[in-house]
Order: structure tokens, then C-alpha cells, then sequence
């Protein structure tokens, strides 16, 4: 049983993957194209009753 989040950016296959901070892991296409971010202890960090209050900002 794996707890983790995947926000999928885009539908390239990922070629390699970053530890960014303890527990969240950005997976990246090439040098500069970052394709997903996994959250690992994904429950601990937003638990269910907290999901509505995510918010997800485009730059």
C-alpha cells in the first residue's frame, strides 16, 4: 500500500525525478519540462477533510 499524491502536468513519460523536499518529488521530462510532482505521506500532509480548501494557482 503506497500513500502518495501524483499531479500529473503533462502526458510526456518522465525521464528522470528530483527530491525537492523530504517527501515531494518532481518528476521531470528533460533538463526544464517538469511532468508531475508526486507527495509521498500524501494523507499526512492533506488530509481528506481538508481536500475542498486546495487551491492550484497557474502561472
Amino acid at each position: 500500500e503506497v500513500d502518495a499524491a501524483y499531479i500529473q502536468l503533462s502526458s510526456k513519460r518522465p525521464k528522470g525525478a528530483v527530491e525537492i523536499k523530504e517527501g515531494v518529488v518532481v518528476h521531470v521530462a528533460n533538463k526544464d519540462e517538469i511532468v508531475g510532482i508526486e507527495i509521498l505521506n500524501a494523507s499526512e500532509r492533506f488530509p481528506i477533510k481538508n481536500l475542498h480548501r486546495l487551491q492550484f494557482v497557474s502561472y
